[in-house]
């Protein structure tokens, strides 16, 4: 870890992420405003100190939708993520370990699913089984398994044959112990920058799921449902549309200075 706190890089992406995992979790604990509130008579009020970003065309507080829609698609991204490394962990692990038949099962399976573009997948998963949030993280964790096995399956195809495994081999290690305790610690780096791309690229994908009306839907704020409502009225309430977009971009680029600067500590 000090290394990586020593890469300007990785810390940049880390000052970035703190910072809005520090301002979601001042909203959970102070929330000026209902975000799913309406008031007709206080529409596209500008910032002040009563509506910090003002407010959108329906009257609701920008400033308590944009905490709301941070924490919504960070709870989609961080679940995509966890969902989709573990399952590719375990799917890469058996089909490089193992090879042969098994290896040739998990690849075909990994390939057909990549036959179809991911967001298409989505879409399609979404309009058969609802536009809700947990539709929405199985639809973007099944987009993000292919890359994490790919991932793992090549390292453990590199290392199976290393010296210290056949070592373990020798001393009586069995397969589970031989996965998890010799040849996945040396492929975690790869793992963790992967992870990272694949918490980025849900996010993304969420806010433009949510941008077409088939994310997280209202009354729950999301990113891509914020820009959505609001792009008409840019020039009315101009924050409406200005902060969930930054807050987007600082989000996505956040990630990816934290895994660009795993990827360059690791180079050394």
């Amino acid at each position: 870890m000090k290394k990586y706190f020593q890469n300007k890089t990785f810390l940049a992406g880390f000052v970035i992420v703190s910072m809005i995992v520090v301002f979601m979790v001042i909203g959970l604990i102070l929330l000026p405003y209902d975000p799913a509130a309406t008031d007709a008579f206080n529409k596209f009020q500008k910032a002040s100190a009563e509506h910090l970003l003002g407010t959108d065309h329906l009257g609701r507080d920008v400033f308590s939708r944009l905490i709301v829609g941070t924490r919504n698609s960070l709870l989609v991204g961080l679940c995509v993520m966890l969902f989709g490394s573990l399952i590719g962990i375990v799917l890469g692990a058996l089909a490089g370990y193992f090879g042969k038949w098994v290896d040739a099962v998990i690849s075909k399976l990994i390939e057909t699913q990549m036959a179809f573009p991911g967001i298409l997948l989505a879409l399609m998963l979404i309009s058969v089984l609802g536009a809700r949030i947990n539709i929405t993280i199985l639809a973007l964790t099944i987009m993000s398994i292919p890359r994490m096995t790919r991932i793992v399956r090549g390292g453990f195809i590199k290392y199976k044959n290393s010296l210290f495994v056949k070592s373990s081999v020798a001393k009586g290690a069995g397969s589970f112990r031989i996965i998890f305790r010799h040849i996945l610690p040396n492929v975690m780096s790869d793992v963790l920058i992967t992870a990272n791309l694949n918490l980025s690229l849900a996010i993304l994908s969420e806010s433009g799921l949510s941008y077409l009306g088939l994310g997280i839907q209202p009354p729950n704020p999301s990113f891509g449902q914020m820009l959505s409502d609001s792009q008409r009225f840019i020039f009315q309430s101009p924050y409406s549309v200005l902060v969930p977009a930054i807050m987007l971009i600082l989000m996505v680029l956040g990630f990816n200075f934290m895994g660009d600067g795993i990827s360059e500590v690791n180079k050394h």
